[in-house]
C-alpha cells in the first residue's frame, strides 16, 4: 500500500497597511494574493494583520503598538514566518527581527523563494540566483548583528567590518559572474531564435495563474507543466503549432504579478525577449478572478516596460466556465449594481467595444468552449501577418472558412 505523503505547511502570519494610496479593499485584494503566494511557497496563513497609516513607519513598517501585538501573537501561536505585503528596507527588516523572533520576509523575498523552487533549467536558476544576490547585497549587514557591540577600543577593532566587507565582495563577484553567464546564454538563445526562420511568432502573455500553459497544451498538443499555483511556468516554452495548414511558433512565458520586484523584472528581461520579438500577442485573462481588470493593467504596464505594448494583441478571456457574478434580489432596493454584478454577456459587449470585435474572445481552455472560434481568430491574425510578410504566399493559406470547406470536401 502506498504511504500518503504528508506536507507540513509552515505556520505564517501576513501583514499589510492601509495608506493614502492603498484603500482597505485594495489591501484585502493584495493580502488574498499574498496568501496564495504563501500557499504556493509551502506556508499556511494563520492570521492577517492590517493597520491604517499615512505612510509606512520607517523603523518597523507598522506602528509600535501593532508590532507588539504581532509579537505576542507570534509567541503564543508558534508562528515560524512573518510576511509583509510590501518590500521592507534593510533597516526595517533588521529592526523587526530584533523585536520578533521568527523569519521575517517581504513580498519580494517570498516571490524570489517561489521562483527558486520553480526554476528547472540552468538559465532560470541563473536568473533567480542573480535576483536573489541583488536583493541580498544591501541586507548583508543585518546578518552580522552578533558583531555590533564591537564599537572600537582596545582589542575591539576591525573583524566585524572586514567580515561584512568580505561577504559583500563575494556577493558582488557572484553578481558579475552571473551577469556574464546570462549574457552567454542570451547570445545562444538569440542564435536559436534567428535559426527559427521567418515563421510568424505568437506569444502568450498574462497574469500568473490565468491558464496560459493549459491553453498552450490545448492548442499546441504539447505537454507543458500545469498547476493551480502561482508561477508554475518559469521557463519559456516554444512550440511549432499548425492550424489547418498554417504553421507558426507559439511561446508560453512567465506570468506577471502586481508589485513585481524590480530585481526580477531586470533579471527576467531576457526571458521576455520572446515577447519582444513576437509578431502577435495573445493576452490571456482569468475572467473568473474578481480583480481581472487590475491584472490586465499590471500586464500592460510590464509590456510597456519591455517596450512591447504596441504589438497586435488579441484579448483571450479564459475560464468562462468558472465565472460567477454577484446577484441582487428583486426586493433588495438598497444594494447598488456594480461591475461585479455584470453578466458574461455584459462583459463581452464592454470588451468588444473597448478593443474591437476581432480582438476579444471568451473561452474555456480546460473545457474547450468556443475553441473553434479561438482557432479561427488566431488563424486569421497569423495569416494576415504572414501575407504582409510574404505576399506571394497568399494562395497557400485561404480564409479559415475556405480551409474548413476544403477539409470537408
Amino acid at each position: 500500500m502506498l504511504e500518503k505523503e504528508v506536507i507540513n505547511f509552515e505556520k505564517t502570519a501576513i501583514v499589510g497597511i492601509v495608506t493614502q494610496n492603498q484603500s482597505e479593499e485594495k489591501l484585502n485584494e493584495y493580502l488574498d494574493e499574498l496568501e496564495f503566494l504563501t500557499f504556493t511557497a509551502g506556508g499556511e496563513v494563520i492570521k492577517r494583520f492590517s493597520q491604517k497609516m499615512e505612510r509606512p513607519n520607517p523603523k518597523t513598517f507598522v506602528g509600535t503598538g501593532k508590532i507588539d501585538e504581532i509579537n505576542l501573537f507570534v509567541k503564543e501561536n508558534g508562528i515560524s514566518t512573518l510576511i509583509f505585503d510590501d518590500e521592507l528596507s534593510p533597516s526595517q527588516q533588521k529592526n523587526i527581527s530584533r523585536i520578533i523572533d521568527c523569519k521575517i520576509l517581504d513580498r519580494t523575498n517570498l516571490i524570489l523563494d517561489i521562483f527558486a523552487q520553480r526554476a528547472e533549467t540552468s538559465y532560470a536558476r541563473t536568473q533567480v540566483e542573480l535576483a536573489q544576490c541583488q536583493y541580498l547585497l544591501p541586507r548583508l549587514s543585518g546578518l552580522w548583528t552578533h558583531l555590533e557591540r564591537q564599537k572600537g577600543g582596545i582589542g575591539m577593532r576591525g573583524p566585524g567590518e572586514t567580515e561584512i566587507e568580505t561577504d559583500r565582495r563575494i556577493v558582488r563577484d557572484r553578481i558579475s559572474l552571473l551577469k556574464e553567464k546570462i549574457k552567454t546564454i542570451d547570445k545562444q538563445m538569440s542564435i536559436q531564435r534567428s535559426n527559427r526562420g521567418a515563421m510568424v511568432r505568437v506569444a502568450l502573455v498574462g497574469y500568473t495563474n490565468v491558464g496560459k500553459s493549459t491553453l498552450m497544451n490545448a492548442i499546441g498538443k504539447s505537454d507543458v507543466f500545469v498547476e493551480n499555483k502561482l508561477f508554475a511556468t518559469l521557463d519559456t516554452t516554444v512550440r511549432k503549432v499548425v492550424i489547418k495548414n498554417l504553421p507558426f511558433l507559439l511561446s508560453d512565458t512567465v506570468g506577471f504579478i502586481r508589485k513585481l520586484p524590480t530585481q526580477l523584472v531586470d533579471s527576467f528581461k531576457s526571458t521576455l525577449d520572446e515577447v519582444r520579438e513576437a509578431d502577435l500577442l495573445l493576452h490571456v485573462v482569468d475572467i473568473s478572478h474578481p480583480d481581472f481588470e487590475d491584472h490586465i493593467e499590471s500586464v500592460n504596464q510590464t509590456l510597456q516596460e519591455i517596450k512591447s505594448n504596441d504589438k497586435p494583441t488579441i484579448m483571450v478571456f479564459n475560464k468562462i466556465d468558472a465565472y460567477k457574478h454577484l446577484t441582487i434580489d428583486e426586493d433588495d432596493l438598497i444594494t447598488e449594481r456594480t461591475r461585479k454584478h455584470w453578466t458574461l454577456e455584459e462583459w463581452k459587449q464592454t470588451w468588444m467595444s473597448n478593443v474591437g470585435q476581432n480582438n476579444a474572445l471568451f473561452i474555456s481552455a480546460t473545457r474547450k468552449e468556443n475553441f473553434e472560434e479561438f482557432r479561427e481568430m488566431v488563424y486569421e491574425a497569423v495569416r494576415q501577418i504572414h501575407i504582409t510578410r510574404f505576399p506571394y504566399n497568399k494562395f497557400l493559406y485561404p480564409d479559415y472558412k475556405d480551409a474548413v470547406e476544403k477539409e470537408e470536401e
